[in-house]
């Protein structure tokens, strides 16, 4: 198994990335081997693969382009396809549709999703669609002076994509039609105001959708219907524990397999927080906020088998792996960690 590690590399963004790192897993011990490092890649921050894990897809931060690669399968080594331009400043997530001909990217400066066509062989093609958000601003003078997309995730069906936009404080939904969005019937809910929704996580099985805020440091929980895409509010939480009274800024969110527990990050506060989750309302009971021993856990995710997580610890140049408690959702250092420059998304590959 192989992991892809995506980073920013340029000195606006003050960063030590030389592009994405390559690692060899072991899932039983949670350890990283380095394999490859792309280099001379501009801000590739968040990574997207294909189902087959033999394409890989990266957004430039702060430009507003996508590249494609393929995937050697044997030595999990990249190759450059192509580059393709997104019609928007700062990208920062990426997700294609289930058919794989599509791919969807939040532009998060401009305010805008597109939808972009892709070939058989994986390259990327022409803009297909470039759709505006549009709304009335949230009140933080400085993070919210236009619609920033943050997320655009696709539900378990394919049909839907979940558009957290932390400048307008809404997640909008959009039924997804043969390569172009188009408003659901409740295009969006409205979050507390200057909550900046950030991203989002659907439970597995069960009717609920998760979604960390980030410039208010909580997490709110949706029922999601699947029928018609909307999302109706349960449940808002605080992602830091309440004796923690400075600055601090959530970031990832992700709920395991199971649909018993789930997890956010906190910048500021650095740590992630874990939640039990109620397998008959959705709601969530904090577990614990554990430190991930770095600065700036931007991203974390949990290994396929879900034994371990790693923490991406952005301003400190380190990933940790911490084992997951199978019973209690609790994390544990494991004491691994390695250096790596501005590390921002990892993804797995089988």
């Amino acid at each position: 198994m192989y992991a892809y590690v995506g980073s920013r590399t340029t000195r606006e963004r003050n960063a030590r990335g030389e592009g994405i790192s390559v690692y060899q897993v072991d899932q039983e011990k949670g350890t990283l081997t380095l394999v490859q490092v792309v280099k001379d890649l501009v801000n590739p921050s968040f990574l997207a693969l294909n189902r087959a894990c033999d394409r890989l897809y990266t957004v430039h931060g702060d430009k507003s382009d996508v590249s494609a690669f393929s995937i050697d399968k044997a030595t999990g080594k990249l190759t450059f396809i192509n580059q393709q331009s997104c019609e928007g400043k700062n990208p920062v997530h990426l997700a294609l549709d289930p058919s794989e001909r599509f791919l969807v990217v939040s532009n998060h400066i401009g305010g805008s999703l597109a939808v972009l066509n892709v070939g058989e062989d994986g390259a990327l093609g022409s803009l297909n669609q470039l759709l505006k958000l549009e709304g009335p601003m949230g009140p933080h003078r400085v993070e919210q002076p236009f619609s920033k997309p943050h997320f655009n995730p696709f539900d378990h069906s394919g049909n839907f994509v979940l558009v957290p936009d932390k400048g307008l404080d809404r997640v909008f939904s959009f039924r997804f039609d043969n390569g172009k969005l188009v408003p659901a019937t409740q295009p969006f809910v409205t979050t507390r105001e200057g909550a900046g929704p950030r991203h989002l996580a659907l439970h597995p099985s069960a009717p609920f959708a998760y979604v960390v805020n980030e410039l208010d440091s909580s997490v709110t929980t949706y029922r999601f219907d699947a029928g018609n895409g909307s999302l109706t509010p349960l449940q808002v939480l605080p992602s830091l524990p309440s004796t923690f009274t400075g600055n601090s800024r959530a970031s990832e969110i992700e709920v395991d397999r199971s649909g018993r527990f789930l997890y956010a990050s906190n910048r500021g506060y650095d740590s992630v927080a874990a939640f039990s989750i109620d397998q008959g309302t959705g709601l969530l009971s904090p577990v614990e906020f554990m430190p991930t021993d770095g600065k700036t856990p931007r991203f974390f995710t949990l290994t396929p088998n879900e034994r371990f997580l790693f923490a991406l610890n952005e301003d400190s140049d380190t990933i940790i792996s911490m084992a997951v408690d199978p019973k209690k959702g609790g994390l544990s250092k494991t004491g691994f960690s390695v250096s790596t420059g501005s590390p921002v998304c990892m993804v797995f590959s089988a």
